[in-house]
């Protein structure tokens, strides 16, 4: 099983920079660039549900219909970042 984003679930794999980057620079095996850059989350104020309806719009701005959307993003909870929230 490929490895995910443990803030937004995307494959590591989909990311164009192959994951975020750690303040050192290196290579976040985590999190994508999209969730995470220099060591620190790029959206730090959102809670589950704020990146659970980030990710649908995104999603859906590209054209994927709202209800594969939210089938994509509904174990979002389940990651690392979120549990225990």
């Amino acid at each position: 099983m490929a490895k995910r984003c443990q803030s937004c679930g995307m494959p590591l794999s989909k990311d164009p920079m192959r994951g975020g980057s750690e303040a050192d620079g290196a290579l976040s095996t985590m999190y994508c660039s999209f969730c995470y850059d220099k060591g620190a989350f790029l959206h730090p104020d959102f809670n589950v549900a704020e990146m659970q309806d980030f990710c649908i719009a995104q999603l859906t701005s590209k054209g994927m219909p709202k209800v594969m959307a939210w089938l994509l993003t509904r174990d979002i909870p389940k990651l690392a970042r979120w549990r225990g929230q």
